[in-house]
């Protein structure tokens, strides 16, 4: 009797996780699909002045690859990037001053605002200098990009031609991250495909709807409303940085876009994955509010999502229960398929698709991980900063 009771609740826990795969199938906004990209603009009449703010810390390593690419913008209004120095120790300002000597192009000034104040992170602390800076030039639009982001040539001429044409405040690329060491094949693709399930790009551009995101790695924000919205002020103790900005320009009014690039990328690699595990585990409760209930709804989600249709698929017919292996093959089926786009973004072979639930669980362990770090009193630790208080924590590049 206890055998059948135990069958017949797999069963329906199986059955549970297809009916979730089908509404996330059909009704997260086909978060799956990878067809939201920066929309072609026609071109306006008068190019509006740009500033472009760099936070940077410890980016030595990563300098020469992205920093050249945003000197070499094709721009034809004016331009110029501000870099600041997050307190480095590897001489990333000197040689961010070296390569704009070597490279040429677009004006570069560098600057560091010292140690972040009781409240500020280092990253949100280095953007607030360098908009401070860029404000004296009275530009219309400020780019934040991250220290290891390369731009085509024509990255700041089509963002903001589709910020003039569409009317946005916010115009933010999913920049592509690196994808070559076997743990990046497996771990990045599922990491901006997790990304879109939570924040579905295309509801983040209705108007209306709720849903707010951004990617911190590329920001285009019209200065004027990031002076009404306080920014980077009111998002100083945000878990989120880029989330956080999104957030409060949509709550006050404004109107954002967000989608995958297809020149935008990040030359950061993480080879091992400890890498990953840290650039996950570091955030990962944060996003989660520090809350231990929604830790554990998060917990059972994902298990009952990722981990149950293998289970159930593997199971069933050793125990004889054809609907359990059924439910679990075709939740696993839909699971794979809705995968399958975004390792076609990153040029990625479709063979990998399956072992979605592998990484599912890579994932869950690291935000597990990440709680236990919070408990243990070590907060967010990056690049040399360790933010204890759950107000002070932040992702950064």
């Amino acid at each position: 009797m206890g055998q059948t009771a135990a069958v017949s609740a797999f069963v329906w826990i199986a059955v549970v996780s297809l009916a979730a795969w089908l509404w996330l199938l059909l009704c997260q906004g086909f978060f799956w699909w990878t067809d939201v990209r920066l929309p072609r603009a026609a071109e306006p009449q008068r190019w509006p002045s740009v500033c472009v703010v760099v936070p940077a810390r410890d980016e030595a390593a990563v300098l020469p690859d992205s920093l050249p690419s945003l000197l070499a913008q094709d721009y034809p209004g004016r331009a110029e990037v501000f870099l600041v120095d997050d307190g480095s120790g590897d001489g990333t300002g000197e040689l961010a001053r070296e390569l704009a000597r070597r490279c040429g192009g677009l004006p570069l000034t560098v600057s560091s605002p010292g140690e972040p104040p009781a409240g500020w992170t280092g990253k949100l602390w280095a953007v607030r200098h360098g908009i401070g800076l860029a404000r004296a030039r009275g530009p219309e639009y400020l780019l934040l990009t991250d220290a290891d982001i390369a731009h085509a040539p024509d990255s700041l001429r089509t963002l903001v031609a589709a910020a003039d044409a569409g009317g946005f405040d916010v115009v933010s690329l999913m920049a592509r991250l690196r994808v070559e060491s076997l743990w990046e094949r497996l771990v990045v693709p599922a990491f901006v495909y997790f990304f879109a399930q939570l924040y579905p790009f295309r509801r983040i551009s209705r108007r209306g709807s709720r849903t707010a995101a951004a990617a911190g790695g590329c920001v285009l924000l019209r200065a004027g409303t990031a002076g009404r919205a306080r920014i980077p002020g009111a998002i100083r103790h945000a878990v989120i940085d880029d989330v956080a900005l999104a957030r409060a320009v949509k709550g006050g009014g404004g109107h954002i876009w967000l989608g995958l690039a297809d020149r935008v990328d990040s030359v950061r690699p993480y080879p091992r994955l400890h890498d990953l595990w840290r650039m996950v585990s570091r955030s990962a409760y944060a996003q989660l509010r520090h809350n231990p209930l929604v830790l554990l709804g998060t917990v059972l989600g994902l298990a009952l999502v990722y981990l149950v249709p293998p289970l159930a698929l593997l199971a069933g017919p050793v125990a004889g229960d054809a609907v359990t292996a059924a439910a679990g093959g075709l939740a696993w089926l839909v699971m794979t398929g809705t995968y399958g786009p975004m390792l076609r973004y990153y040029r990625q072979p479709l063979w990998l698709a399956p072992l979605l639930p592998f990484t599912a669980f890579l994932y869950l362990l690291m935000t597990v991980d990440s709680a236990v770090q919070h408990y243990r009193g070590r907060g967010a630790a990056w690049k040399g900063r360790t933010y204890a208080r759950p107000d002070a924590v932040t992702e950064e590049g």
